[in-house]
């Protein structure tokens, strides 16, 4: 390993890479980590923390709200969005120096400065400098997408949105997806009037029909817009805000358009393609079972590789490439049966199969469900009701799928994820006597 100025070096500070970087030292390898931004990635720096803070923060409206009901004499609150803003970005910053002393800890160097692949071994560095490696990690992560419309560039994306000066009054979200929809249900939340926009009539593709339409229902009800099956045709910059005109209906005037379309994976001009790695048309790395790209020495996880972009299985991903190439102990990471949630309002969370994908799977399926108010709703005179769905083969009952939506979906569905990856039956669930009174006592009596 001598001939290398490193054994492993790292491109981007994010979950992944940051989990490979700190047990590959931990293994005894010599590391390099390179980040332009912060480190800790899209999920610290400008995803999944500071976006779950801005939840937490959405939802005092509803239980300022609520708490009258429960003989709270609370007065008319006024919401100060400078005061969210800046408390989560110094917890950001709080969780990027933690991230930085836990690489410093494990002997991991930390470079902030941009780093391209120069070669199968070699890494050139934003200030000229060229270092040498015998493996390297590509842990870039995905970028949010840009739709080519005219005025794109009066827009923002996730990235941005933390930044706001000031909270817009009226918001436009572009997209779908578990990003369109936790930002709608956190601006509306604090205020906004907000319409979601998608090219399709399907909001959370991938997750179960009856969670999202019971998300969608639940949405409109609280005042949130939406409107299907409608392409961008220009965004114009006015006296009063935002002008967002579309193919097939009215424009809309609003003070922010939030591009929520998708996430691509970062691999533009990292010089990946010179080297002899192969991506693929959307410009992930292609990888084997092991992370390895099509060059020997150089291999990549995380949302770079389009495989699951989630932040755990990035994590994963990172602790088993660190194990199998330096710490002699090979495994890989299982992809069945990963439990995902969006931290809409209310939350849902999901894992296994959905009822029409067990169906096209296995023909017949039995379905036990649980269609209630919670207990919390009921004194606050709140009519929004939870829905528990469980998924079950026909013959054996083993439990195919579990898909929920309500207040702590995904608090409760972490547990529950566990007996579903284990292949347990509804009935151990039957047997499990139920935790009296609460919203997860449902799973256990489901009919």
């Amino acid at each position: 390993m001598a001939e290398f100025d490193y054994d492993l070096f790292v491109i981007g500070g994010g979950s992944g890479g940051v989990r490979a970087a700190r047990v590959s030292a931990a293994h005894g390898a010599k590391v390099a980590l390179a980040e332009e931004h912060k480190v800790g990635g899209t999920c610290v720096i400008r995803g999944c923390v500071p976006k779950k803070l801005l939840v937490y923060g959405a939802h005092f409206a509803e239980d300022l709200a609520d708490a009258r009901r429960f003989g709270w004499d609370v007065p008319d609150c006024r919401f100060d969005w400078p005061t969210l803003r800046d408390n989560v970005l110094a917890e950001v910053d709080r969780l990027n120096q933690a991230y930085t002393t836990t690489l410093n800890n494990n002997d991991v160097e930390i470079i902030l400065e941009r780093a391209t692949v120069s070669g199968p071994n070699s890494v050139r560095l934003a200030s000229g400098r060229e270092v040498t490696a015998r493996y390297i990690l590509i842990a870039t992560g995905a970028w949010p997408a840009r739709p080519d419309v005219p005025g794109v560039e009066h827009a923002i994306t996730s990235n941005e949105v933390f930044h706001l000066e000031k909270l817009p009054k009226r918001v436009l979200i572009a997209g779908g997806g578990y990003i369109a929809n936790e930002f709608a249900g956190i601006f509306h939340e604090l205020g906004a009037d907000v319409t979601i926009v998608n090219r399709t009539d399907v909001i959370l593709r991938g997750y179960d029909e009856s969670i999202r339409d019971r998300l969608l229902q639940i949405s409109m009800t609280k005042g949130i817009k939406f409107q299907f099956n409608s392409r961008f045709s220009s965004i114009e910059k006015t006296d009063e805000g935002l002008r967002v005109t579309f193919d097939s209906c009215e424009p809309i005037d609003v003070d922010l358009v939030l591009f929520a379309t998708g996430r691509e994976p970062h691999t533009k001009g990292l010089g990946l393609e010179e080297a002899g790695v192969t991506l693929d048309a959307k410009g992930a790395v292609v990888v084997d079972e092991d992370s390895k790209s099509s060059v020997d020495s150089i291999y990549a996880v995380g949302d770079v590789t389009n495989r699951v972009q989630l932040t755990p299985v990035a994590i994963r991903e990172g602790q088993a490439f660190a194990d199998t190439v330096f710490g002699n102990k090979p495994w890989r990471v299982d992809y069945h049966c990963i439990p995902s949630a969006v931290f809409s309002h209310p939350p849902l969370a999901g894992v296994g199969l959905t009822e029409s994908q067990a169906k096209q799977k296995y023909g017949a399926v039995r379905v036990y469900s649980s269609d209630f108010r919670p207990m919390k709703n009921v004194l606050a005179n709140r009519n929004e009701r939870a829905l528990y769905k469980m998924i079950c083969h026909a013959e054996t009952d083993q439990i195919l799928g579990l898909h929920m939506i309500g207040p702590d979906s995904a608090e409760i569905l972490q547990a529950a994820a566990v007996a579903v990856k284990a292949g347990l039956n509804k009935k151990a669930f039957d047997d499990t006597v139920a935790l009296h009174p609460s919203m997860a006592e449902e799973l256990v009596l489901l009919r």
